[in-house]
């Protein structure tokens, strides 16, 4: 008997599995936070022998090295990887003993990057699960754009090789295991449900139903902006990062937080975006611990730049840093929980600003004398689907080193739901803009009578 556990990391939108038997278990791409994996092999009273990478990561912090060196297990990376620790090198049709009658077999598989690797796990010599990392993903398959502009197509026709590969060479009821493709940005699109198998791939994937030049022409015009803290993970990863400290940020008082934001570092508030409209320390940003903040402030906040979370509970702020480190934001400079009241100085009063719906905007359109700024941060593919007419387009992640392309005026910001304007909006009233955060969904706009356009 074996088994296959996942362990979902929904912000950044990656799974990661512990495979194994009776005894010995193999820990597949583990995330950065590896306590969770070695809860898991606890749990089923395993041991995990072995610790494999599919590819060097471009959106993670691996968990890797120190996941094998808590463990003692075996380190397995591509070996066409090139990386600066010692590692167990792997390549095409390399087999590893799990357990009894339980291994993994390397299969080549070029295109995400140029040394992708997946692993068939295999019971008594027979296929049942295929980690597939960021090579034939759930309806798609991952972006082949993320290692150099020049090999970008080169790794896109790869891509289609590999998944013809996988495909013909795997029993169709053999389960796909991605890593990418559950709300990443690695993945070239979002995944088509929340399991498959071979078979159902050769009927639903791309990559396996067209012919390369199309499927490569496809692939390459759907593929959008590139979170900017990418260029950060590969290299940590082939350097082999340093262990996660999750210990609590020393604590900063009122006058504290008022110091890093004269300095010009970033305060970013964790609370839910209504609690944060209606009052919060002018100058700080809203990143709700609820949504992908590991994602959008990683991708936003200049590199390096010291980061001050203030946080509802201590809870909150844990689970922030948790999320934080995946992406190598290790160590916030300081932190606070509570309330805008305990962050601010006697004297100080918070800021805030307004919310609305699409029918608050359409009514402001229809009664101002002067129709209000329209801001709309949504990503390039989802306004070529339909923009409120008139409306200036600014993607959020864009948006802070492009606010003064923000005409003048009040501003009504929106996206597709209203997480993304939440931060905008932030950005927005910490620039002193006058602003207002349309927190509706934007399937209903037209109904709230604004008129909507498609791009030509």
């Amino acid at each position: 008997m074996f088994f296959v556990e996942t362990i979902e990391i929904e912000g950044l939108g990656n799974r990661h599995y512990l495979a194994g038997g009776a005894q010995a278990a193999v820990a597949v791409d583990p995330p950065r936070d590896i306590d969770q994996v070695i809860a898991a092999a606890a749990q089923r009273g395993v041991r995990i022998t072995h610790v494999v990478e599919t590819h060097i990561h471009n959106d993670y912090v691996t968990g890797g090295p120190e996941l094998a060196r808590l463990t003692g297990a075996a380190y397995l990376v591509p070996a066409a990887a090139q990386v600066s620790f010692a590692r167990l090198p792997v390549s095409d049709g390399d087999v590893i003993e799990v357990d009894e009658e339980l291994s993994v077999r390397a299969v080549a598989t070029p295109g995400h990057t140029p040394h992708h690797t997946a692993y068939v796990l295999e019971d008594g010599g027979t296929p049942v699960a295929a980690f597939t990392g960021g090579s034939l993903l759930i309806g798609t398959v991952g972006r082949p754009d993320l290692v150099e502009p020049r090999l970008t197509e080169r790794l896109a026709r790869a891509q289609h090789a590999s998944a013809h590969r996988l495909a013909a060479e795997l029993p169709d009821a053999t389960a796909v295991l991605p890593t990418h493709g559950f709300g990443s940005f690695c993945s070239s699109g979002q995944a088509e449900g929340d399991a498959s198998t071979i078979g159902r791939e050769k009927t639903v994937n791309a990559a396996l139903s067209q012919d390369v030049d199309s499927f490569v022409a496809d692939l390459l015009a759907g593929l959008e902006d590139v979170p900017a803290y990418y260029a950060h993970m590969g290299p940590a990863n082939s350097a082999g990062p340093a262990p996660v400290d999750l210990t609590s940020p020393r604590r900063a008082d009122a006058k504290e937080i008022a110091d890093r934001l004269a300095a010009g570092e970033w305060v970013v508030d964790l609370r839910n975006r209504v609690a944060f409209a209606q009052g919060h320390v002018a100058g700080s940003f809203n990143f709700e611990a609820d949504g992908k903040i590991a994602t959008y402030l990683a991708w936003m906040i200049p590199w390096g730049k010291p980061v001050t979370l203030l946080a509802e509970t201590a809870q909150q702020l844990a689970e922030a840093q948790r999320e934080l480190v995946r992406v190598g934001i290790d160590r916030p400079a300081a932190a606070a929980t509570g309330a805008p009241s305990d962050w601010l100085r006697p004297g100080d009063a918070p800021a805030s600003f307004r919310r609305a719906d699409f029918a608050g905007l359409a009514a402001e359109f229809s009664g101002a004398a002067h129709a209000p700024v329209i801001l709309d941060v949504r990503r390039d593919s989802e306004r070529a689907g339909g923009y409120i007419e008139g409306s200036v387009h600014i993607p959020v992640h864009a948006l802070h080193q492009r606010i003064g392309e923000v005409p003048a005026g009040e501003v009504w910001v929106h996206c597709a739901g209203g997480m993304r304007a939440a931060i905008a909006a932030s950005l927005l009233d910490a620039a002193g803009r006058d602003v207002v955060a349309v927190d509706d969904g934007f399937d209903r706009a037209a109904a709230a009578g604004l008129t909507i356009r498609t791009a030509a």
